[in-house]
């Protein structure tokens, strides 16, 4: 390959097509990435239900939450400029309450996992990033077409489809993932809001620190004596979740967050398999219906949302 030289700038008649199959291969690899993330993360919540059927949920989330604050310090560390670099903020509260916030809607989920499994939970849970795209006007003062809205109605359909009532009595426990959903979408949110002033490995920092420590004052009241068997599901549960967050940061490195962001909800997917096939859930007729609805409206809304973005 020859390459002409111009004004003391190299110009390669094929680099376009070349930048362009790096950018190809590139999202393919994200791709797989985000699958392998969502795997993850779904063995990490059917581990999360096995241990919270056992011992207090608030305990659990705190030993995995200090295993994710040891991980986020380490990254933290490699990086430039270190850990002070990492922690440097101008909002703390705000990364304060990002990261609370985000440990008490990991509790209210796993509690969903136990009263609801995973099946139905994820179902429900799925909704989130509808929610997002319905607050990020009011919160976050961005324009939301008629397109989204529409997309956003026919994902709340599939939320009511799924809690359906059953022999006419509608669950209680049925509202645990929405709350849970809200407060993620609420979580993301206020991450983009913080994204105006701080790094992504700023907030990652935030979100492991203060979480951790939101955790520990929670958790340490309810710390319950654990068997032999059960520490090594726990260690399991800390190794998923530093895996699943280790992939995902490398996905985000290798492709553009908008373009793997539909495959997240392969997550759903995984998690319903683990669901039936380990712990015995029955997939019934409405929540595949709604769920199908949800997941089909989120990706419509993600795909709209990147398109208006690169058309700006």
């Amino acid at each position: 390959m020859q390459a002409r030289c111009v004004h003391g700038l190299a110009q390669d008649p094929d680099g376009a097509a070349s930048t362009r199959a790096m950018t190809e291969q590139n999202t393919r690899l994200g791709i797989a990435l985000m699958v392998a993330t969502t795997f993850v993360f779904a063995m990490q919540d059917g581990i999360s239900r096995h241990l919270a059927t056992e011992y207090n949920v608030m305990m659990v989330v705190m030993i995995r939450y200090w295993f994710f604050a040891a991980f986020v310090i380490a990254v933290a560390a490699r990086a430039p400029g270190g850990v002070a670099a990492a922690a440097r903020t101008s909002q703390p509260w705000l990364q304060i309450f990002r990261g609370a916030l985000l440990v008490v809607e990991i509790n209210v989920m796993v509690v969903a996992f136990v009263y609801l499994g995973l099946v139905e939970s994820h179902a429900v849970f799925a909704c989130y990033p509808l929610l997002i795209a319905a607050l990020s006007g009011p919160v976050l003062g961005e324009h939301v077409g008629w397109r989204r809205w529409a997309a956003i109605g026919v994902g709340f359909v599939g939320v009511l489809i799924i809690l359906q009532p059953d022999d006419g009595v509608f669950s209680p426990y049925a509202v645990i993932p929405l709350v849970a959903a809200l407060m993620f979408a609420l979580y993301g949110l206020l991450t983009r809001y913080a994204a105006r002033l701080d790094s992504a490995a700023t907030s990652f920092f935030w979100t492991g620190t203060a979480g951790a420590v939101t955790a520990t004052v929670i958790g340490v009241w309810f710390w319950e004596a654990m068997t032999g068997t059960d520490w090594l599901w726990m260690g399991a549960l800390c190794v998923t979740g530093v895996l699943g967050h280790g992939l995902l940061i490398k996905t985000y490195e290798v492709a553009e967050a908008s373009a793997v962001q539909p495959f997240a909800y392969l997550q759903l997917m995984f998690s319903a398999a683990l669901g039936i096939l380990v712990f015995g859930e029955v997939l019934r007729w409405n929540v595949a219906f709604g769920a199908a609805l949800i997941v089909l409206a989120g990706v419509f809304t993600l795909l709209r949302t990147r398109r208006v973005t690169q058309a700006r």
